[in-house]
């Protein structure tokens, strides 16, 4: 009883010392001094104690009894009682705020590696029955179909499953997205050892086609583009909202500045830790790669234009390559060769980036879906200069190449350079004697170019419509023209998208073809 009225006193000294607190209504400054004691019970979390009022002039009240001596809370007044029941809940909000964003941040990385898996899983599998039934025709393009048209049997059927699987497999597209740039990369990484056997005077020749092929695809789709619009005159309407990835962390430049260091120590004094030396030299060949494109992503635009972000990538493993094949005194070869080994069962930091190009084409699937009114719509002027534009640059491009007197092999190998790599490797694969490094080398370079210089073209060329510029682009410079396009112009962005994806597409079904195979190789000589 002593220590409970003790402890009450102390809080209402508290109180008296502190006069800017303010009274609870039950405990308020009595207006007459000159009233006798009576008492004011106040409630302690359950507990009930009775003070008295002073007829003294100081703010003072005296404890007279504790129902409950035993109760921990006799401590607190009620003014203290309510700040700390605040405090309390606050506390518990902060704690569970807390632990939600942490569920959420666990589900979120749970619901991407379970989403963009089964893509993966997807195309492997595709890929392994297509090897096995001796089908000619690129097995990640049969699945893209397949999806698509799951979604618009959903849609027509029932649109609430449509939906919930375009949202389970959003957080797969926005990686694909984000990363895409990456999957080129590789091919420009073994530049150097793809190109070491083409004479200079062939590798000028390749130059020429892809610049001049670039310029006049870029003219054939713009114009075939603003032909048609002019015959249906088709009013523009809006476009489903494309979703942008965010930027790059100063987290995740750490992150893989410490995966480089330590990766390419330990291969420096274990060549062989992980079993071979490409699976040793792939963590910091990765990490290379990965940090060239973070810094490349925050160039300044102006720089951008001529130090392009995947060329920041291709510089950067080159230079991990060359102070890896200097520090272990084997060379650059060796390292370039681990870096692209084209062998499942020893893959390289190339091999794993490739790996996801046909995760790329099965994305192509969810993008047309989301698009799919607006390509109903303009189907007219879509379908039209993407189709003249695929057939005009595969054939003018071995017209030109024969005309040049480049040797056949080179000329086929570059024959889709402006379709995507995903699907320019499928193309080539359907003929013999190419040159796959070559054939994805082309295609980047084709999308440099296109990326550093399409805007000023399409000013120089009058073309106005956001239709004819985004086709224009995608059907002449594929992924990378749109990137740079759509990232100033995002009115065209849609029908980059969607011409990026049907060129490609087209592209492989044409050269699918026997008849058109040998029409090619014709042309070639």
């Amino acid at each position: 009883m002593a220590t409970a009225q003790k402890l009450i006193t102390f809080s209402l000294l508290l109180d008296h010392h502190h006069p800017k607190l303010s009274f609870p209504p039950f405990l308020s400054k009595p207006h007459n001094h000159k009233l006798s004691s009576k008492f004011s019970p106040v409630a302690f979390n359950a507990t009930r104690a009775l003070y008295t009022h002073s007829s003294t002039s100081h703010k003072l009240f005296t404890p007279i009894t504790v129902s409950r001596p035993s109760s921990s809370f006799l401590q607190m007044g009620p003014h203290e009682a309510c700040s700390s029941r605040e405090i309390t809940v606050k506390s518990s909000v902060s704690e569970s705020g807390g632990t939600s964003t942490l569920s959420q941040a666990v589900f979120g990385i749970a619901h991407l590696i379970i989403s963009l898996g089964i893509i993966l899983a997807t195309d492997k599998i595709l890929k392994k029955a297509f090897v096995a039934a001796a089908i000619r025709f690129p097995s990640a393009l049969f699945g893209m179909f397949c999806i698509f048209s799951i979604l618009v049997i959903l849609d027509s059927t029932v649109p609430a499953a449509a939906t919930g699987l375009m949202n389970f497999f959003e957080p797969a597209l926005m990686f694909i997205q984000r990363w895409l740039p990456l999957f080129y990369v590789p091919s420009l990484v073994v530049l150097p050892l793809s190109v070491r056997d083409i004479p200079a005077a062939s590798g000028i020749k390749i130059c020429l086609i892809i610049v001049g092929g670039w310029l006049a695809t870029l003219s054939v789709a713009g114009y075939t583009a603003i032909t048609v619009r002019k015959m249906v005159n088709t009013e523009m309407t809006d476009a489903e909202p494309m979703a942008k990835p965010p930027p790059f962390s100063t987290i995740e430049v750490w992150t893989w500045t410490g995966i480089f260091l330590i990766s390419f120590v330990t291969a420096l004094f274990y060549p062989t830790i992980l079993g071979t030396s490409a699976r040793t030299c792939l963590p910091f060949l990765l990490a290379s790669t990965v940090l060239g494109y973070m810094v490349g992503s925050r160039l300044p635009s102006d720089v951008k234009k001529v130090f392009h972000p995947i060329i920041c990538c291709a510089v950067s493993a080159d230079l991990a390559a060359l102070a890896f094949g200097y520090f272990s005194r084997s060379g650059l070869d060796p390292v370039l060769g681990c870096y692209l080994t084209k062998a499942s069962s020893n893959p390289g930091a190339g091999d794993v980036l490739m790996g996801f190009l046909g995760s790329v084409i099965l994305s192509f699937a969810f993008s047309m879906f989301k698009q799919r009114k607006l390509v109903k719509r303009h189907a007219a002027e879509i379908f039209t200069s993407v189709i003249v534009s695929t057939i005009f640059s595969l054939y003018s491009t071995a017209f030109v190449g024969r005309l040049l007197g480049l040797e056949s092999s080179l000329t086929i190998s570059i024959l889709p350079r402006c379709i995507t790599v995903a699907l320019a490797l499928s193309i080539v694969s359907l003929f013999e004697g190419t040159n796959s490094s070559l054939t994805a080398a082309a295609v980047v370079v084709t999308g440099l170019v296109g990326a550093n210089f399409v805007q000023a073209t399409l000013d120089k060329l009058r073309f106005r419509d956001p239709i004819a510029r985004g086709i224009a682009t995608a059907s002449s410079a594929h992924g990378l023209g749109t990137a740079a396009l759509s990232a100033k112009e995002p009115e065209a962005l849609p029908f980059c998208a969607i011409a990026y994806a049907l060129n490609g597409i087209f592209g492989s079904l044409l050269c699918s073809v026997p008849a058109v195979r040998q029409s090619l190789l014709a042309v070639v000589g």
